[in-house]
């Protein structure tokens, strides 16, 4: 009798945790308010932002959630200055932010993302290009998982998040001039709960064939496969100078899905460095930065063919007096 009553209590006890355990659509129904205006202040995608917290919290219903209103795994940091929880991430007991509503997180999530150098590039981005914030966002280092944009479009078209997107009133909505020159250089590590993976991160990528401005420069996206001859005549380039634009020495096909520049790339950068995250070419950070490669050669002492490896600094603009060389 007394197994019996427990068993009882033990089927009330898991029907009420379930009961009480969010949907995704109730997330959504929930957040969406807040996600559309801290869109309207800030120019992030209110799809984007809904996408990362649905993921980050499990649909609201993760712990560091309930005891901390993170929605969006972003750790302390040097210059948090508020409340803090201890949870096990990539070690045990990390610092996470903790937050007295969820308007605090949301709003949070923004400025932390408006306020870091390597995101700026996605500023520039048009604000309705989901697919490009996705991947751009995994490009700057916010997720380690090799999927994790994919599962952020996957989210948004299942449920429609896109929709909330141009829901800006009739006033436009501001964004960040991302060629604006960055005046602190902070180094941030990654805010999002994912396994570790030491597979490359894709390139910044856009729907197919879509122009777009990325680095303030007119670009395109490309998919593998693709003709470079045929994205000239298309977009009334020489070939010569689509390949000398997107540091290229042979006409061909496209090894990989990637941003094809459609003007001159800049001779510097719009931050001082950037650090890998990943092992990439020489060339990927350049195309990541919308930089010529040549310059990145100059600035570092490194060479066309060079391998940039994870946490390497790569300087994109000219090294100022007294500041030390880039490092192998």
């Amino acid at each position: 009798m007394k197994n019996l009553s427990m068993a009882l209590i033990c089927c009330m006890f898991i029907g009420l945790v379930q009961a009480q355990m969010l949907t995704p659509q109730q997330y959504i129904d929930t957040y969406k308010e807040l996600a559309i205006k801290e869109m309207k202040r800030s120019g992030i995608p209110a799809s984007i932002t809904l996408a990362q917290g649905l993921l980050e919290t499990e649909c609201g219903n993760s712990i560091l959630v309930k005891k901390s209103n993170n929605h969006f795994g972003i750790k302390c940091k040097s210059n948090w200055t508020g409340e803090s929880v201890a949870h096990t991430d990539d070690a045990p007991n990390e610092c996470f932010r903790k937050y007295a509503t969820a308007e605090d997180s949301y709003k949070d999530h923004s400025d932390f993302l408006k306020n870091s150098s390597r995101y700026s590039n996605l500023f520039s981005l048009n604000p309705t290009d989901y697919k490009g914030w996705a991947y751009g966002l995994k490009s700057a280092g916010y997720a380690t998982n090799p999927r994790y944009p994919v599962i952020l479009i996957t989210n948004i078209e299942k449920y429609n998040l896109q929709q909330y997107d141009s829901m800006s009133e009739t006033d436009p909505m501001l964004f960040a001039d991302a060629t604006a020159p960055v005046i602190s250089q902070k180094e941030e590590t990654n805010a999002i709960i994912q396994p570790v993976s030491n597979e490359p991160a894709p390139v910044l990528a856009h729907k197919p064939g879509n122009k777009t401005k990325f680095n303030g420069l007119k670009a395109i996206f490309a998919t593998k496969g693709t003709s470079l001859l045929a994205l000239a005549l298309g977009n009334d380039i020489s070939l010569s100078k689509l390949l000398d634009f997107n540091d290229l020495k042979n006409d061909g096909l496209l090894k990989e899905d990637q941003i094809v520049y459609l003007e001159k790339k800049a001779k510097q950068g719009n931050r001082d460095f950037y650090i890998s995250l990943q092992n990439e070419s020489l060339r990927d950070v350049a195309q990541n930065n919308g930089v010529q490669l040549q310059s990145l050669v100059q600035f570092n002492n490194l060479t066309e063919h060079s391998n940039v490896h994870k946490g390497q600094k790569i300087y994109l603009r000219p090294i100022v007096s007294g500041a030390t060389t880039a490092t192998r």
